[in-house]
Formats: C-alpha cells, sequence, structure tokens
C-alpha cells in the first residue's frame, strides 16, 4: 500500500515537471467541464443560481440602503434618488455589456474545452468594462448640472441628485468593473467569489452610509460618497479573486483584442446593454411624465423602481445561474440539458415572482412607507407598487428566455426582446397615457409594457426552442 501511494506521488510529480502550471489550470478546469455538462441540470442551477440572487440582491442593497437613508432627509432628496438611477443604471449597463458578452462566450469556449481563447475573452471583457466607465465618468462630470435636469429632475431635486451622483461617479470605472467581473466570475461556474465580493461591499455601504450622511453631517453627498468607496472595495476583492481562484485566471496580458473576438463580445453583450440602456431611458420618461405631477410623485414612483427592481433581480439571479449550464452545453452539443434548464428556470422564476407579488401587494402601503413617510409620497408610490403585482410573474418566463437567447448566440432576438419591455413600450407608454389618464397613466404604464412584452416574446421563444431540434 505505502509502495503504490509513492508511486502514485512519483506520477503527479512527473506531470507537473511536464505540464507545469498550465496543466494544473487545465485539470481545474476539465472538472469544471465535467461538472457542467454531467450534473443534474436542475440541482446544478440551483447550486449556482443562489449566489447569483444573494449578488443581485447585493446589488440591490446599495441602492435600498441609499433609499432608506436618504428618505430621512426629505421628499426632494428621495426624487433625487430617481433621476441618479438612470445614471446608475447606464453604468451598469456598461459593466453587464462586457460581463456578459465576454462571458456569454468564454462559457461557450469552455464547453469546447478552448481554454486560451476563454483567458483572452476574460481579460478583453474587464479592460473594456473599467475603460468605458472611465470614459462615462469624464464626460458625465463635466456635464453633471445640465444632465440631472435632461433626465427630469425638477429644480429643488437638481443640486441634490448632482451632491449624490458626484462621488459614484468618481468611481465609476470601479463600478462598471465590478458588474462586469461578477458575471465574467459567474460564467466560469464561480459564482460563490463574485457574491462575496459584492456582500463585503453592500454591509461596509450600509455601515458607511448613516455614518457619513447623519454622524458626519454630510447629507446626500455622504450617500454617494459611501457608495463610491464601497463599490470600489468590491473591485478590488473581486479582481484579486479573478486572478487567483477563476477557472481561467485573469491576466492582463492575455487582453489581445482581434476581429473576431471583438464581434464575439458585441454579439453576447449587446442585449444586456440594450436591456439596461433600455432601461435607463425608461426610467427617464417616468421621471419626465412624473415632474408635472411634483416631487412626490417622481419621489413615489423612484421607490416603487426601486422595490420592483429587487424583486426582478431575484429572477435576473435565478437566470444568472441557468446562463453558465446553457453556455458550457451549448457548447458542447448537449441540447437537451439546455432546454431542460430552460424549462426548469422559467417555472422556477414564475413561480418565485408569484410568491413576491402576493407579499408586495398585500403590504405595498408598509413598503413605501419604509422608505419616505410623506403621505402623498405613499400615496402614489401603493397604487404604483399593487398594479405592478397584478402583470409581475409574466417576467418570470419573459427574462429566461432572453437570457436562454443570449447565452446560445441568438442575438437579434435577444437584443430586440430586451428592448421591449423597458425601452420598446414601456418609455412611449409611459410618455402618451399621462396625457389622459394623470399620474395614473404613470402608475400603469410598466404593468402594460410587461403584458406586451410577453405576447412578443412567446412566439419568437418558441421558435428558438424549435431550432434547437434540429442541430
Amino acid at each position: 500500500m505505502v509502495g503504490h501511494t509513492l508511486r502514485r506521488v512519483n506520477q503527479v510529480e512527473q506531470t507537473v515537471k511536464q505540464t507545469g502550471v498550465h496543466g494544473i489550470k487545465r485539470a481545474s478546469a476539465d472538472a469544471k467541464y465535467h461538472q457542467m455538462t454531467e450534473q443534474p441540470v436542475d440541482r446544478l442551477i440551483l447550486k449556482l443560481c443562489a449566489p447569483a440572487v444573494l449578488s443581485n440582491l447585493v446589488t440591490m442593497a446599495y441602492n435600498l440602503t441609499d433609499t432608506y437613508f436618504i428618505g430621512r432627509l426629505g421628499t426632494s432628496q428621495s426624487g433625487a434618488i430617481g433621476i441618479a438611477f438612470s445614471v446608475m443604471t447606464v453604468l451598469q449597463a456598461l459593466g453587464f455589456f462586457f460581463g456578459n458578452g465576454s462571458g456569454n462566450s468564454m462559457s461557450r469556449e469552455l464547453g469546447k474545452q478552448n481554454n486560451d481563447r476563454a483567458a483572452r475573452l476574460l481579460a478583453v471583457g474587464f479592460v473594456g468594462a473599467f475603460l468605458s466607465g472611465l470614459i462615462v465618468a469624464s464626460i458625465a462630470l463635466i456635464t453633471l448640472p445640465h444632465l440631472v435636469m435632461m433626465l427630469g429632475s425638477t429644480s429643488t431635486i437638481a443640486p441634490y441628485a448632482v451632491s449624490y451622483l458626484t462621488p459614484i461617479l468618481c468611481a465609476a470605472p470601479m463600478v462598471c468593473g465590478s458588474f462586469a467581473l461578477n458575471g465574467l466570475l459567474r460564467y466560469q461556474g464561480q459564482s460563490m467569489f463574485g457574491m462575496i465580493g459584492l456582500v463585503t461591499g453592500a454591509v461596509l455601504n450600509f455601515m458607511l452610509a448613516p455614518l457619513f450622511i447623519f454622524v458626519l453631517d454630510m447629507g446626500i453627498f455622504g450617500a454617494g460618497l459611501a457608495t463610491g468607496i464601497c463599490q470600489s472595495v468590491s473591485f478590488v476583492l473581486l479582481t484579486t479573486f479573478a486572478r487567483k481562484y477563476g477557472v481561467i485566471k485573469l491576466s492582463l496580458r492575455q487582453c489581445r483584442p482581434d476581429t473576431l473576438l471583438v464581434r464575439e463580445i458585441l454579439g453576447g453583450g449587446l442585449p444586456s446593454l440594450v436591456r439596461q440602456g433600455a432601461g435607463s431611458i425608461a426610467t427617464t420618461c417616468v421621471n419626465i411624465a412624473a415632474n408635472p405631477f411634483g416631487d412626490a410623485a417622481i419621489a413615489g414612483m423612484a421607490i416603487v423602481m426601486r422595490i420592483m427592481l429587487a424583486a426582478n433581480s431575484v429572477v435576473v439571479g435565478l437566470g444568472q445561474g441557468f446562463q453558465p449550464v446553457c453556455g458550457y452545453n451549448f457548447g458542447a452539443g448537449l441540447f437537451d440539458r439546455v432546454k431542460q434548464g430552460y424549462r426548469f428556470t422559467a417555472t422556477l422564476s414564475t413561480t418565485v415572482l408569484l410568491g413576491l407579488a402576493v407579499l408586495l401587494f398585500a403590504f405595498a402601503p408598509v413598503f413605501v412607507e419604509v422608505f419616505r413617510s410623506d403621505p402623498d409620497v405613499v400615496a402614489v408610490g401603493t397604487l404604483a407598487l399593487r398594479i405592478q403585482c397584478i402583470t409581475v410573474a409574466v417576467n418570470g418566463y419573459n427574462m429566461a428566455s432572453n437570457m436562454m437567447q443570449q447565452t446560445i448566440g441568438k442575438t437579434g432576438v435577444a437584443s430586440f426582446l430586451a428592448m421591449c419591455r423597458t425601452g420598446l413600450f414601456l418609455a412611449p407608454v409611459v410618455l402618451i397615457l399621462p396625457h389622459f389618464l394623470g399620474v395614473f397613466g404613470v402608475q400603469l404604464a410598466q404593468s402594460v409594457s410587461d403584458v406586451l412584452t410577453l405576447l412578443v416574446t412567446i412566439p419568437l421563444q418558441n421558435r428558438v426552442l424549435a431550432g434547437l431540434k434540429t442541430r
């Protein structure tokens, strides 16, 4: 027995000498490949979606923490959160664009066991996210007073929006980089590390925000400063994890883009960019539509958007648990596993949203009042929240379908459907309905958009599923 053990040790030593570090990395990649293509799909998705859901809730915790504490300052300050949300959505869109654009292709390359190509996609996605955040910050900081007015701010809200956004924009490269790295780790099946990085920043933000706002008397600027610092901390942690613990290690020397690689990132990331970018446009349209009805209407809708985004982020996390499974198995040609995972994700997402909708509908005034006790804000927010609860469950099917299309490279269909809910439908609906229904038109618009998106998604997704049968 001892002799056998010694011979096995010698064999391992010889393997390491012959293959070096790259051999050890390949062994890790091979183990992940077998896990993603052989384990039962439902258990695998549940395992991967748990940290993804928590990561998304942590991202929302940044926003909800600020919304809660800033709500103690006044209605105009609460309205500033709604204005800032448009800018934050742009930063998130860029991070998702590079993270998902590189990650989708990276997971397929890992499924094909093309690890060198996967390493280049990882590096280019990371660098692209960081640089895009730097560019946005430079432009936005120069034009910020005019920018917040264009985003629907009133004259009383504008100074607070500028104060809140200034420190966040200074940290914009780290914000974009954090969103990208979380996705890039997740597409390797390493979502736990992404969760740890984001949770650390969120916990720190929950401590720093009240300290800066109230103890140091920095007001809404302190909330923005706390968010900027905590996003930077998350960025440092996620960068460390990606360099040391990823299946494919992050190395800036691998940042060697070529035409085909850039096209892959554009194709894989465009649906995310469209989805988030359209969300920023739609948020601006909601602010503009609510503007004539005063600060309370803007603040009420801002609170509801944050609450519903938190609910939808759970479903996004379920879809993000499905995406690496989908990418690996699509790349490996295991299409039955792709469809099985999709059906499981769509069913689970719809069920979860139904449960959340019942809870939010029943306690809508309580949830809104947590963030702002102004009676006018509560009245606007309560009705808007209850209306959205009626239709929110359809987003389980919509989101699962869109994420599958994006992951398997159906860029055109995925981008179109990503744009429908928050851009193609919501933006015009929220600008038209208030002319006939007043503030009720603003409150009703999101539900109308959700239903229209479902009607468009069903036939397009059925066609994608039918196409997998012939591959």
